[in-house]
């Protein structure tokens, strides 16, 4: 005779170790296949649907540049669409998700992992820094993260000016046109950065943006030898963007101020990136290795 399931209790909310402990005590685990090179038989003996499902979600997320609806996440895995909300309220219980004012889903800080009180510090220590350069420069400012294959916004300080760049605070934008993904790119092996750039569609933007890997590797190249990085009307046809990565920190980060070009002339770039540089080795618990009296602004 079946064994009755409790009232209200949802199949998938059984999970694998509790349904077959009985096949468990007969799994070697020290006879597993690798992962990676496991044949289609072996990977059903040892693979777990439900967390099979939940990356497939997570890599969803991790692959869009922008937040995703509940109904565009259970169409894109084909996931009920109760089942796919359940996974995701777990997610975002963990902060692994997060959910923005409209409903729609992003990754969360909860991969951040272990380095997540090493985040918490830097955005204390940034916060007062990027106000300060907001007020000087009269500008957005921001502080960025590797998140994934795109940069986040983890800090904004916005320009008190009507006509302003604007970026949201959680947010994602992709590496490869923007300033503070090229700064903390410029940081990362060349062999890592083409993986990330080969899990994304190098679409451009503008057209300013860089569609090519090689040409991305050699723009890098350029950030290296000037000490900073820069979007020229490559992710908004009318933006300018100067990046300084955060060197000697834990987590692969950058600093930027942010402007309509049309305010933000090339040659005032140079001097906005050396205050940058002071205010980055000042985060970074180093002495300023740049002075300058000097700040810019409309």
């Amino acid at each position: 005779m079946p064994r009755r399931r409790p009232a209200g209790r949802n199949p998938e909310d059984l999970d694998h170790e509790s349904t077959s402990e009985a096949g468990d005590e007969h799994l070697d685990i020290h006879d597993a296949p690798d992962p990676a090179t496991a044949t289609p038989e072996q990977a059903r003996k040892y693979n777990n649907r439900s967390v099979e499902r939940v990356v497939s979600m997570l890599n969803v997320l991790q692959e869009s540049t922008e937040p995703m609806s509940l109904v565009e996440i259970h169409r894109s895995i084909r996931m009920a669409k109760a089942t796919a909300f359940r996974y995701l309220w777990t997610l975002e219980k963990h902060r692994y998700v997060e959910r923005d004012a409209s409903g729609r889903y992003r990754l969360g800080l909860g991969f951040v992992g272990m380095q997540s009180r090493d985040l918490e510090v830097l955005q204390d220590r940034a916060r007062p820094w990027l106000e300060r350069l907001r007020d000087e420069t009269d500008e957005t400012t921001n502080l960025g993260v590797l998140d994934g294959v795109a940069v986040r916004y983890v800090e904004v300080a916005e320009s008190p000016r009507t006509v302003r760049m604007v970026s949201v605070r959680g947010s994602r934008d992709p590496l490869y046109c923007t300033a503070l993904g090229k700064a903390i790119a410029a940081q990362l092996p060349a062999g890592q950065v083409v993986e990330l750039l080969e899990q994304v569609d190098l679409k451009p933007r503008t057209g300013h943006t860089i569609t090519s890997i090689d040409r991305f590797l050699a723009e890098l190249d350029k950030v290296r030898r000037q000490g900073y990085a820069v979007d020229d009307g490559e992710n908004e046809d009318d933006g300018r963007c100067v990046a300084v990565a955060i060197l000697g920190s834990r987590l692969p980060a950058a600093l930027s101020v942010s402007a309509p070009s049309v305010r933000f002339a090339m040659e005032e770039v140079p001097v906005v990136a050396a205050r940058l540089a002071e205010v980055a080795a000042h985060l970074a618990g180093e002495p300023g290795a740049y002075r300058t009296d000097r700040t810019t602004g409309g």
